[in-house]
Parts: C-alpha cells; structure tokens; sequence
C-alpha cells in the first residue's frame, strides 16, 4: 500500500516539475527576450492606452450586386485627459488644446481646478492627425489617449432604422434604437487595448477554449439598397416641405419574401449627434405609431368579399351616395350617388358607401375574422418597439364600427402592419414575414441566415388576382385621370384619405390622413410601395400629394432594377 502511494506521488512530482519547467519557459521568453517589449506596453498603460478601445459589429446595406457598404461602424482616434494635479498652467494648457480641438473654456477650467481628482477627460473623438500633433507639444498635466467610437457614415440615410449606441443606466454602451437595439446581443463586443502577463503567459493554452458570448456575436448586414434608401428619402423630404405635413413615412419591400429594400420618415435625426436632436425624432414611426389609413383598406375589404364568396366581380349595388347606419351618416368623397355599379367601380372610384356595403354582406364575424388575420399581431418585423394595432371597434356590436373599418376609419395599424397585409395582395394572398436582416457574420468566421420563411394564407389566388385587377384599372383609368398609366408596365395602386381624429373625440372636417400603396408588375410584382403623409397643408386627397412620388419611385425601381415590360404599347396608351 505504502509503494502504491509512493509510485502516485511520484508521478504528481513528476507532471507539477514539468508544469514547472513549461512556466520557467514561458517566463524566460516573456521577461528576457522580450521584456523590453512589454516594459515599452506597460508604459503605454499609463500614457497613449490606458482606455479600454471600445469595439463593436458592423452594420451592412447591400447594394444590388450584393456588395456591403458600412452604415454603422468604429472609428480610430484620440481623447484628452487631464491630470489637475500636474498641470502647471492650465491657461497655456487651455489655449493648446483648444488650438486643435475646440473645447468649452468654462467647463475646462472646472475640470483643471479638481486639484484632488487625478484624471478628468476634456475632449473626445480626435482625428489621429490631431491627437498625434497635441501630443507632440508634451504639455505637462496632459495625456492624450487612444480612442474608438461609434459612427454612421451616411448620416441621417435611415437613421430610424439604424438607431444609435449611448449609455445606459448601469453606465454601459449599449443599441438605444432600431437595428443597434434590436440586434445588440449580436452587435455588442468586449474590447481591451492590451492582455494581461498572465493571459500572455497561458496564450497558447487559452487557443483550446471558446468565448461562449463572442461565438453569437458579429456583423449584420441588412437588405437596405443604399441607393434606393436615399431616392424613397429625398421623395419623403419634398412631400414633407411641399406640404408643411407633421410626418411622412414609406416602405418598399420585395412582396414574395418581405425584404424590405428602403424604408424612412422624416422628420429625422442624425445618430453621429443624437445629443443634440430632438428626442422625440428618435422613436420609428413605422412600427412605433398607428394610423387610420383610409381608402387603401378598401383593397381588404374587397378581396375579403370575393374569397368568402359573398360576391364576385360581377355583383352589383345600388349606390346611394350616402347612408345612415346606427344613427351615423356615411358618405362618398363627393357625396354623390352611382346608381346601379360593378364591384370594379368601389375600387375605381373609392366609394364609402360601396366598401360599407361589402361589410354588410360579410356580417360581422366574418369581417373582424379576416381583418384579425391581417392585423391582429404583430409583423414580428426585425426592429425594436414594434407595437400593435387598435381594433378595438371590432368587438362592438354596432354595425357601423364594421361599416366604417371597411374603409379605413375607426381602426388604426402601423404602417409595417399595411404593407405586409396589402402585400399578400401581391403574392398571390400570402402575407410573408418583413425583415431586415440577411445575414450574421459572427466572429467565429460563422455566417447565419435568419429564418423568416413563416407566411400565411390570408385570401385565394383567384379572389386575389380579381382583386389586383380592379386596382390595375384604378392606374390605368383613374389615377391622374389615367396620365400616370405606364404604357409598358401593369402597376396595381390604391390611394387613402382618412380623416384625424380629435384628442376629444371625432374627426377634423379638414385635416386629412393621405396614403398611397401600388406595386409591380401587377401580376408577378418584383416590389410594393407604400407611402403616407401626416396632416399635409393645401391638399385635400392622396391623389394630390402622394402620386408623383409613388411614380417617381416606381420608374426609379424599373430602370434601376431593370425589370421587364410585362406589356406592350396599345392603342389605349397612344
């Protein structure tokens, strides 16, 4: 028994002698062949790197022949710090400093003054030609320190979607809006300018093991085409401007699979000062606000009539121009009647008296069972703060919350909601998954595609195709009063006009809600447009301030995409 322990002891001995010599080793190489070396590190510890260099992901667009452009990256540089206690004449100091990088003099001179706070920073995000000329000058009490930061070289280019990095509570840097939110787990890294003696020591055991966190995080790069973002902006920005409007917004997604390639709103920000905007900017309307929408509701309510077959394209209604429903007046824009009309013609000529009717035939479960499947959660969109709409009207017994939902009044959706609930207009009754992001490259070398393959079936194909008919015939005959029609390309298109609602309850007589949706070709759309303008000045429809945008978007999309006439030049068009 005795040998048996002896033998054992022998043999630990024997592997602590050789743990030993692999340390003596290590140490010879570390302090003697390379001790200069790191002596010249630990120095810089306490001059140009004793920060901690922030890191964190990219954030990618892609361009349509696939190539990344960087819309949230780091950038290398500098900070000045002061040691109060050093400094020997903080004017002089003041004055070299401010020479270089501008600084608040009176701010300054309060942080000099702490003769018991040994380090205070008073400047940030030199470029590194500054920062190495200030620390050429070796003013004594001043220390210039390697730095990174957040920025976002396109500026305010979707800066709502973007979002922006700042502090928290817990006095950590984190995503605050958008994509740097939504994806901070992804985004989020943990940096060091220098490795400790013990970490350099162990470097070649420390290859055998794995960060858990740092296998999920990485880069993202995102669907957005960086040239079409900036076209859907600068159109934002002239409705907003040409109309004194309190918001404009839009979103072009691709309707077969929800990559949304452009999206915005104005008024914006820009992330690279944040500070200095207006907080109340920062929030994405797009997911964040609902909206009643108006007329483009009516597309809904028709393809909902014609796939629970309560009518066909072929029905007919006596139009009235007006009608009382629970004690309530409904009207046409014109308060005009039609007579005996088609189905084609509430489409056509955007009549509330006709989609009221359709909901009359649908009766009330039926319609609150199609308009809960197009917006009764979430898109589940890949932005933070994603919130839900407000159908409440729907749980009433009163027909005429039914009536009026069916054009777009009473009910109120984000405008992430709309498109994809009209884009399953544009594939074939499906409504698909919105997103944003592609790709993750991890660290790891890794690349993930997220999974957004989830789509529902919302409507038939054929109530469908019926429906993309009639708004087909809307461009072609109607809109512009058939001058916006494009000879070459089927475009399917519903305008909205929506009354505002008061804080106290009813609607504004003359403040209006206008929004416009098309997409194209009509019967295999390559994308969908939607656009909308908040409580807009000097116009009354839709039609007057949304169609020259919408148009200028959609030959921008055919010539930049190439996308092929799905028609030729008829007689009708010459």
């Amino acid at each position: 028994m005795r040998a048996i322990f002896i033998f054992r002891l022998r043999i630990l001995l024997g592997i602590l002698g050789v743990i030993a010599i692999v340390l003596i080793s290590r140490l010879f190489v570390i302090q003697i062949m390379y001790g200069n070396l790191y002596a010249q590190k630990a120095k810089r510890q306490y001059s140009a790197d004793t920060s901690t260099l922030y890191d964190r992901g990219t954030i990618y667009f892609t361009r349509k022949d696939g190539t990344h452009i960087a819309v949230a990256t780091l950038e290398n540089g500098f900070l000045v710090a002061v040691h109060p206690g050093e400094l020997k004449n903080i004017k002089m100091a003041y004055n070299a400093i401010n020479a270089i990088t501008p600084i608040n003099e009176k701010t300054f001179f309060e942080l000099a003054q702490k003769k018991n706070d040994p380090y205070e920073e008073v400047a940030h995000h030199l470029s590194k030609k500054a920062g190495e000329k200030l620390a050429r000058q070796k003013i004594h009490g001043v220390q210039v320190i390697r730095e990174r930061w957040r920025i976002y070289p396109a500026g305010t280019l979707a800066a709502h979607t973007i979002g922006f990095v700042a502090y928290n509570d817990d006095n950590t840097l984190s995503g605050r809006y958008g994509l740097e939110r939504y994806y901070n787990s992804v985004l989020f890294r943990s940096g060091s300018t220098y490795r400790n003696f013990f970490a350099q020591l162990f470097s070649d055991a420390g290859n055998f093991f794995v960060d858990a966190d740092s296998s999920r995080q990485g880069d993202i790069v995102t669907t957005i085409e960086p040239e079409l973002e900036q076209h859907l902006m600068d159109d934002l920005a002239r409705v907003q401007k040409k109309f004194s409007s309190k918001e404009t917004g839009g979103i072009i997604m691709i309707p077969s699979t929800g990559a949304i390639v452009a999206l915005g709103s104005v008024p914006t920000f820009n992330p690279n000062y944040f500070e200095n905007e207006d907080a109340s900017t920062f929030g994405n309307p797009l997911v964040e606000h609902v909206y009643e929408f108006g007329s483009i509701v009516k597309a809904l309510t028709m393809a909902s009539g014609l796939d629970a077959g309560v009518i066909t394209p072929q029905t007919t209604y006596d139009d009235t121009g007006c009608i009382t429903v629970d004690k309530a007046r409904i009207c046409n824009w014109d308060n005009k009647a039609r007579g005996v009309i088609p189905m084609i013609e509430i489409i056509k000529q955007s009549l509330n008296v006709g989609a009221s009717w359709i909901a009359t035939q649908l009766g009330n479960d039926t319609q609150r069972a199609y308009f809960m499947k197009l917006f009764g959660h979430a898109t589940g969109v890949d932005l933070s703060s994603e919130t839900t709409a407000l159908l409440s009207n729907l749980k009433s017994p009163r027909q005429v919350e039914y009536d009026t939902a069916a054009f777009g009044q009473g009910i109120a959706v984000t405008p992430m909601q709309m498109i994809r609930a009209i884009g399953a207009l544009a594939n074939g009754g499906v409504m698909v998954a919105p997103h944003l992001v592609s790709e993750k490259i991890l660290q790891s070398g890794k690349i993930e595609y997220p999974d957004w393959s989830a789509k529902e079936r919302v409507f038939s194909a054929k109530s469908t195709q019926e429906t993309v008919t009639m708004m087909d015939a809307l461009m072609d005959d109607e809109l512009s009063h058939g001058k916006a029609r494009i000879p070459t390309m089927s475009v399917a298109v519903k305008t909205g006009t929506a009354q505002l609602t008061k804080p106290e309850g009813g609607y504004y007589k003359n403040r209006f809600f206008h929004s416009f949706v098309g997409f194209f070709p009509s019967y295999a759309p390559r994308f969908i447009i939607l656009l909308y303008t908040d409580d807009p000045h000097g116009a009354e429809y839709s039609a007057e301030t949304l169609t020259t945008s919408f148009m200028d978007l959609t030959h921008f999309l055919i010539n930049y995409y190439n996308i092929a006439p799905d028609r030729g030049i008829t007689n009708k068009s010459l």
